[in-house]
């Protein structure tokens, strides 16, 4: 494929994580000067549409996978139009959509290595008369990697410094670091520390039928319990050496509750603060333990609305400045978004895009299918 690349393309990245709260697309004008939001639009998910991919599991029928995969690439393309319509270009415009998909089933551990993302990308394609780059993460798997984090390359050209260590904080539903040390793209590193909001989400869920904590409100007004904290903390994945991924498969409300069972009788909001202070913690354990030269960690993703989980961070850190990533380029609210932009726009030009030092991939790939306008 040729490698040259327009003065200027446009790009829409598309994201549903692991906390299942929306429909993220952003539009990205990339030029040889960077990557610019030009436009962003979200659509949260539907309750029922959210509980059902919530429920997928080994045992769930085909055919509801199938109806799944259906319906999020429907959504998906609903959310592009809106985009479109919002910010008045034309779709022509559009070089390619890069879709991420809804991650229902991520074990590249497993004896059949696998990550399965769900939003038709053919039926997108289709729907938008626009190409469509998705299905990241199995290439790098193939490949012997975790197809996990994929954002490290991304936030390397946006976030990198010549001055400054830097880490970038992902928060979804699950949390994921990137290292950036220098400039210099052979030194990334990066690795999911475990989970960001999932725990929390499913917990004020299941207690108050709420799809999150507002600016971790509740979890805020009462005190940590330090031995559940302990019990939480001694799970092996937070020890394990990386490169490392995880998903909602394994840090689970089941999970959980094998957990609770040795600590009965905790009252919800204390469990809720609990499980904000293990998501913090195990972010600054891992900036501690593999950046010490750090000096600025930038926060992104949405978690990074939970004021007071973004505090715990910032408390367990004082020599460090902690802040959003909004004031170096990128909206906190919309870096996993761009990030898919850009990793279409590195497939399309012909670029490898994953990190094997962050993922464990045998060499560097060209990450994804393109599925033609």
């Amino acid at each position: 494929m040729n490698d040259a690349i327009p003065p200027a393309e446009h790009y829409v990245g598309l994201m549903t994580g692991t906390s299942l709260d929306a429909v993220d697309a952003a539009l990205v004008r990339i030029t040889g000067h960077g990557m610019h939001l030009n436009g962003s639009k979200s659509l949260p998910l539907p309750d029922g549409l959210r509980r059902r991919i919530a429920a997928v599991s080994p045992g769930t029928p085909l055919r509801e996978i199938l109806d799944l995969d259906h319906a999020l690439a429907i959504l998906y393309a609903e959310a592009v139009n809106a985009l479109l319509e919002d910010t008045g270009i034309d779709r022509s415009a559009i070089t390619a959509v890069g879709c991420h998909g809804q991650t229902v089933w991520h074990e590249p551990d497993s004896e059949t290595p696998t990550s399965l993302q769900l939003g038709n990308p053919s039926l997108l394609a289709q729907q938008l008369h626009i190409t469509v780059v998705a299905d990241f993460r199995r290439r790098d798997i193939a490949a012997g990697g975790q197809g996990a984090p994929l954002a490290p390359a991304f936030h390397h050209a946006m976030f990198a410094s010549k001055t400054e260590p830097r880490v970038v904080v992902n928060i979804g539903g699950m949390a994921n670091i990137t290292l950036l040390p220098d400039a210099n793209p052979d030194h990334i590193g990066g690795f999911d520390t475990g989970p960001g909001n999932v725990l929390m989400d499913a917990w004020i869920d299941r207690h108050q039928a709420k799809p999150f904590d507002r600016d971790g409100s509740w979890a805020a007004g009462v005190e940590v319990d330090g031995k559940l904290l302990d019990i939480l903390r001694t799970d092996p994945y937070f020890a394990a050496t990386p490169p490392k991924s995880t998903g909602r498969e394994y840090f689970s409300l089941d999970w959980l509750d094998l957990r609770l069972d040795v600590r009965q009788g905790l009252a919800p909001q204390v469990v809720q603060a609990t499980l904000c202070e293990l998501t913090a913690g195990t972010i600054r354990d891992a900036i501690r333990k593999y950046a010490p030269d750090c000096k600025r960690v930038l926060l992104c993703g949405g978690g990074t609305r939970n004021r007071h989980l973004c505090s715990r961070i910032a408390a367990g850190l004082p020599d460090l400045k902690v802040e959003p990533t909004d004031d170096h380029g990128a909206p906190a609210d919309w870096v996993e978004a761009m990030g898919f932009a850009w990793l279409a726009r590195e497939t399309m030009a012909g670029r490898p895009a994953n990190v094997p030092a962050v993922t464990g991939a045998e060499k560097p790939l060209i990450l994804g299918g393109v599925y033609s306008r």
